[in-house]
């Protein structure tokens, strides 16, 4: 049941664990079929159905940089995928191949991230958490593949920087996210897509480090970790901390305005600087 809410079809044989095969490979196809059909939610049947269609299609993009081969030469499970959700594996495959085209479209790419369900949109770029990656529209997921096939991604980073205005993608680790409620940047590494050319920053030893603000905004809305940077960001604005909001994207800035106003930080608390 939750194989078929999650993915939008019914697990073959070769999918389930060993465990439940044996307990269930007794049974009928369509008895299993009407059983899990009656338990499972029709509503996350649907939005699995079309969750596993696009992520279908992302593979099978990312595929052609590697070479796609005949379907039989494919995961088992994107076998099934496409059998399920596509008339046939050429049909998928043009898909695919529409979605690549469109990364050459600016307003798609730009209209894909201001309706975003996940991340930080600007007038230049689209900010996403690592976690909420996958509640971003597909076509952003394959833009972000596709840097880093280009040129490589870190093996550490915490937020994603697509850019609209031009093609880049910049990956960025901020490596106390969940703990600090101003995370520090510690390193950047970007490519820009229509040179190919990388470049990597690094603010280990630096004394005045860019940090983030408003931490929610880059999450997905149903984040666990959300309600309790939304209230640290309602505090500080009441604060009146962000009124010189071109003041504090670095350490040094940031903590000239927390005295000018008098408070402090504990945790993910803002307090005034006399109860510290």
């Amino acid at each position: 049941m939750d194989h078929l809410e999650q993915r939008g079809r019914l697990p073959q044989l070769e999918e389930m664990p060993q465990p439940v095969m044996g307990l269930l490979g007794h049974m009928r196809p369509q008895e299993l079929k009407r059983l899990a059909e009656q338990a499972a939610d029709p509503l996350k049947v649907e939005a699995g159905a079309k969750r596993s269609a696009l992520d279908t299609l992302l593979f099978l993009a990312v595929e052609l940089f590697h070479g796609r081969g005949p379907a039989s030469s494919l995961p088992i499970s994107v076998q099934l995928d496409i059998r399920s959700f596509f008339s046939s594996y050429s049909e998928a495959c043009q898909r695919a191949d529409r979605l690549l085209f469109k990364q050459r479209d600016d307003a798609y790419l730009r209209r894909a991230m201001n309706g975003s369900a996940a991340g930080k949109f600007t007038a230049t770029a689209l900010y996403v958490h690592r976690r909420a990656m996958s509640r971003t529209p597909t076509i952003l997921r394959l833009y972000e593949q596709c840097a880093s096939i280009a040129a490589g991604r870190p093996p550490s980073w915490s937020v994603v920087k697509l850019r609209h205005q031009g093609r880049g993608v910049s990956w960025l680790d901020y490596p106390e996210f969940d703990s600090d409620p101003h995370p520090r940047l510690f390193s950047s590494y970007a490519v820009d897509l229509k040179t190919l050319k990388s470049s990597f920053l690094s603010y280990a030893d630096s004394t005045n480090r860019p940090l983030l603000h408003r931490k929610h905004e880059f999450l997905a809305p149903d984040d666990p970790d959300v309600p309790k940077y939304q209230r640290l960001t309602d505090a500080e604005v009441r604060a009146g901390l962000y009124e010189h909001s071109h003041l504090i994207g670095n350490e040094e800035g940031w903590e000239r305005e927390l005295t000018r106003t008098g408070r402090s930080l504990r945790g993910h608390r803002l307090i005034l600087r006399s109860e510290s």
